[in-house]
């Protein structure tokens, strides 16, 4: 089953490479409770598109913390491999120490259970989940691995589901 739109997100509990750039053997979604989440999938670590996507969310990582939103980012890859690319220069193709976790989801569970696994690539599709306080999936977007994602849409998504609590039945632009 893939996560769907006003159901509960699919909880995991995953390595991920941590800010410091330590290793959390034991990262749950389930431990974010209580805060947004926006929750994005990439294809592979050392690719072209993603770097661009995976520096953008960090250099906006102070704004989605002002709305109380954590990021994540999820790829096929191990912790190992998302540390090397962390401690790759950026401008030889690495993304620097971006400041929220990576997540390892070697085994393709997590990919799989959002539905963004593409099955005979053994990758990732670039879907971006919006989860709320309560751990459901208010927002979902998928793209195809050429067609990179905005941050700033995904920052405007948290701002209107923000909108959307504080009033109600209101749909911002």
């Amino acid at each position: 089953m893939s996560a769907q739109v006003t159901k509960p997100a699919p909880d995991f509990t995953a390595t991920a490479v941590m800010p410091d750039n330590s290793f959390n053997d034991a990262f749950s979604l389930s431990d974010l409770k209580g805060k947004y989440v926006a929750l994005f999938f990439y294809p592979l670590d050392f690719t072209f598109v993603c770097p661009s996507e995976i520096i953008a969310f960090d250099k906006q990582l102070a704004a989605f913390k002002e709305r109380n939103c954590e990021v994540v980012g999820v790829s096929v890859d191990s912790h190992f491999t998302h540390l090397a690319w962390k401690n790759t220069p950026v401008n030889e193709g690495g993304i620097g120490n971006v400041q929220y976790p990576l997540v390892a989801d070697l085994s393709k569970k997590i990919s799989r259970s959002y539905g963004v696994l593409i099955k005979n690539a053994g990758v990732a599709l670039r879907g971006t989940f919006l989860i709320d306080r309560e751990g459901v999936v208010k927002h979902a977007v998928v793209n195809d691995l050429g067609l990179g994602r905005s941050i700033d849409e995904a920052l405007r998504m948290v701002d209107a589901l923000q909108h959307h609590e504080k009033h109600g039945e209101v749909c911002p632009a």
